[in-house]
């Protein structure tokens, strides 16, 4: 195991240990339309009890992607973020781990960071390399 990675598994274990139960996410969901909002709403039954326990807490957040008028789907992620499509993934408070930009990039989306989130070094080394866009709210 390199330097780098042992730095990394270290970083990840203090951050468990000082948040033991997760960090509170905001996931992005569009619901234009009556088919989205049932699909959403399946989605949301079939949820296990540990999943259920995180909406209950706060730990899991869903907020509504801001309505725009109908374009063309954009090419790539980056062509998306070019255009200003990109989906938003709002985090309120806590560390934005490195795993979380991973996640975000994964799903094309761009990060909004509220006033009581801090980017890690890791997380934000990764969201440069795989091009996540991360705006922090002042």
């Amino acid at each position: 195991m390199s330097e780098l990675e042992e730095l990394r598994a270290l970083v990840r274990e203090v951050i468990r240990d000082v948040l033991p139960h997760g960090l509170p996410v905001t996931e992005t969901v569009n619901l234009s339309t009556d088919e989205d909002l049932a699909a959403f709403v399946k989605r949301l039954l079939d949820l296990d009890p540990d999943q259920r326990e995180e909406l209950r807490s706060g730990r899991k957040r869903f907020g509504l992607a801001t309505s725009q008028a109908p374009s063309a789907p954009a090419s790539s992620p980056a062509a998306a973020a070019r255009s200003g499509a990109l989906p938003v993934r709002r985090i309120e408070r806590g560390a934005v781990t490195e795993a979380m930009v991973n996640q975000a990039a994964r799903a094309g989306e761009r990060l909004v960071l509220g006033r009581g989130a801090v980017l890690t070094p890791l997380a934000r080394d990764r969201a440069r390399a795989s091009g996540v866009q991360i705006e922090k709210e002042r």
